[in-house]
């Protein structure tokens, strides 16, 4: 089992979740994130002083997924929320050791 974690920006959550749904994603975590990699934030004028945003705003979407929809689902994220622009996010990809759903005691692949 591989969990995906992808920090992306907001108005395309619902492009990948769709994506994501169509192809057999049962759940996911979704959560309002703040930071910056390459795009460094930018500079805003607010009553004539200028300030620098530097943490910008994104969204953190995480999803469990079975090793063999592993590549579905994060060429399904990458194409769901790429605009061609620095700031298009980044997808991480860890191993899971277990889990277990705690409603029904089911874990593994079941528990999914």
């Amino acid at each position: 089992m591989k969990k995906i974690e992808a920090v992306i920006r907001h108005y395309k959550l619902e492009d990948v979740k769709t994506r994501l749904t169509g192809i057999g994603v049962q759940g996911m975590t979704v959560s309002e994130v703040r930071g910056f990699g390459r795009q460094r934030g930018h500079k805003e004028t607010y009553r004539g002083a200028e300030y620098t945003v530097d943490f910008m705003p994104k969204v953190k979407i995480e999803v469990v997924v079975a090793d063999d929809a592993l590549e579905q689902a994060v060429s399904s994220i990458c194409e769901a929320a790429r605009t061609g622009q620095v700031g298009d996010g980044k997808i991480f990809v860890s191993s899971l050791e277990a889990v277990v759903r705690i409603r029904t005691g089911e874990s593994g692949d079941e528990a999914i």
